[in-house]
C-alpha cells in the first residue's frame, strides 16, 4: 500500500508541474503572441548573443529561429509592432562552430535563409561576426554579427 499511495503522489506531482508549465506558457503567450504552433515573447532589453540565448532558455524557451518565410514575416511583423518599425534582433542561427556552416540553436543545419544579399551581400564578416540578425527596417532580412553586439531579442516557446 505504501508503494501504491508513493507513486500516486509522484504522478501527482507529475500532473502538478505539467500544469505549471502549461500556465507558465499562456502567461508567455499572453504577453507575447501566438502563431504556427509557437509563442513568441519580444524582449525589449539589449543583450549580446550569449546573453539573450541564456535568458530565452530559463524562460523554458529558445532565440526565435524562424523555419520558413511565413514564418519570418510573422516574427518581422510581430518585432515591428513590439520594439518598433527600425528594431534588429538576434535569431538563433550562427555559424560559431564552423564558419560559413550557419546552424540552429540544437545545431541543426538550417535549410530557410533569408539573408540581405543587396548592397551588403550577407553573410559577409567572415569569422568576425558568427551570429544572426533580423532586421525590422530592411523586411526581416538577416545580418550576420559580433556576438558581442548588443540587440533586443524574440524568445520563442513551442506549444505542446
Amino acid at each position: 500500500m505504501y508503494e501504491e499511495l508513493k507513486k500516486e503522489v509522484q504522478e501527482l506531482k507529475h500532473d502538478v508541474n505539467h500544469l505549471k508549465e502549461q500556465q507558465s506558457l499562456q502567461t508567455i503567450c499572453l504577453k507575447g503572441t501566438k502563431a504556427i504552433n509557437k509563442c513568441f515573447l519580444s524582449i525589449s532589453e539589449p543583450k549580446n548573443y550569449h546573453q539573450a540565448s541564456d535568458d530565452c532558455i530559463a524562460q523554458g524557451g529558445t532565440l526565435s529561429t524562424p523555419d520558413t518565410r511565413d514564418e519570418n514575416d510573422f516574427i518581422n511583423d510581430y518585432v515591428r509592432k513590439s520594439l518598433g518599425v527600425s528594431s534588429e534582433i538576434w535569431i538563433g542561427i550562427n555559424d560559431m562552430a564552423n564558419e560559413g556552416s550557419w546552424v540552429d540553436m540544437t545545431g541543426s543545419q538550417i535549410f530557410f535563409k533569408h539573408w540581405a544579399t543587396g548592397a551588403t551581400f550577407e553573410p559577409n564578416g567572415g569569422k568576425q561576426e558568427n551570429c544572426a540578425s533580423l532586421s525590422a527596417a530592411v523586411d526581416g532580412k538577416w545580418f550576420d554579427k559580433s556576438c558581442k553586439e548588443e540587440l533586443p531579442f524574440v524568445c520563442q516557446f513551442a506549444i505542446v
